[in-house]
Parts: C-alpha cells; structure tokens; sequence
C-alpha cells in the first residue's frame, strides 16, 4: 500500500540519493587564477579631508573589471561615509597597493593581476571627484567593518574604476582601512 504521503517525493534509482556540487563564480574563477584579493595602507581623513581608494583598470589592460567585495574597516570613533563611484577621476600621486595577491596561491608561478588598487588619503573636502557617477553610499559604524558583495556586476572596461570615497561627518580625525575582491577576464 502507497503511503499518502509517498506520492510527493521522487525516490531516485537504488534508492540512493543523487548528489550535485554548487561552485560559487568567485570559486570558479578563483580556481582559474583570475579571482585577486588586496588592501591599502591605513588611510588618514577628517580635519577637512577624505581619502580614496579605487580598482584601476589600466586603459591598454585588455580585461574587463568585475568588481566583487569590498570592506571598509573604520578604526575610528566617528561614523563615516563611504560613497561608492563609477568612472571618477583618480586623485593625482595616488599610491598603488602593494598588499595585493591572486587568492588561488597555489598555481605556479602565480596569477599576475594587471588591474591596481590606487588609493590616496588626507584628500581637501573642496575637492570632490569632478566625473564618474555616485552610484550609492554606506554608513561605517565607529570601530566596525562595513562589507559589502557586490557579486561581479560592475564590470569596468579597460580605462574604468570602481572607486570608494571615504568621508568623515566630523571635523576630527579618522582612520581606516579598504581591502577589495575582484577579477579579470580578457575583454571580448
């Protein structure tokens, strides 16, 4: 006799469950060698100033930017902004990031990335970004990390960024820390 229930479940063949494996892109990609993982120095803002941090995608790069992660730890007692850009003029001086690496180290020798991360702080508060689009912004608790997957939909062309202003709703002085996730696929 067919229980009641019974009727609603499809028993697979030998009654053995069958089994599937879900690999996330950024695994995927990661296990290709084109996932990277990189942060700043400590960045300095407040008293009048902000700081920047971007994913520059070189002009002769042949790869399109998918930006994936970011966070921003704020070692301060001031609530900060983070504004969230697309295409906006990089600071002049910027530095490049030199904490930077492919996030699968186990491919020999290892993954180059050909996009950077720039960043600059103790940037004057007269001097917003003047192109690009502010797409959103983010509240950064004191002494929290705001993280935010974004899952590769900005995809940035050779010459783009993706970038992050971080200000302070304070005059006095904060600190505080970007890291970025992304990866590089050859421009079609």
């Amino acid at each position: 006799m067919i229980n009641e229930y019974d009727k609603y479940f499809v028993t697979p063949p030998n009654n053995r469950p069958q089994y599937v494996v879900s690999v996330t892109p950024s695994l995927s990609i990661s296990m290709q060698g084109n996932y990277f993982v990189g942060q700043t120095e400590t960045l300095s803002l407040g008293n009048g100033t902000y700081a920047w941090t971007g994913l520059v995608n070189p002009p002769h790069s042949h790869m399109n930017l998918y930006a994936n992660v970011f966070t921003v730890s704020n070692f301060s007692n001031e609530d900060l902004v983070t504004e969230i850009w697309l295409n906006t003029n990089i600071p002049a001086n910027a530095s490049v990031a030199t904490k930077v690496s492919p996030s699968n180290t186990s491919i020999m020798p290892l993954p180059i990335n050909r996009v950077d991360i720039l960043y600059k702080d103790s940037i004057n508060n007269n001097t917003p970004p003047q192109a690009g689009v502010n797409i959103y912004q983010r509240i950064v608790p004191p002494m929290t990390t705001l993280v935010s997957e974004e899952d590769g939909k900005f995809i940035e062309a050779p010459g783009g960024n993706y970038s992050l202003v971080i200000k302070s709703l304070t005059s006095n002085p904060a600190q505080a820390v970007v890291a970025l996730g992304w990866w590089e696929k050859v421009k079609c």
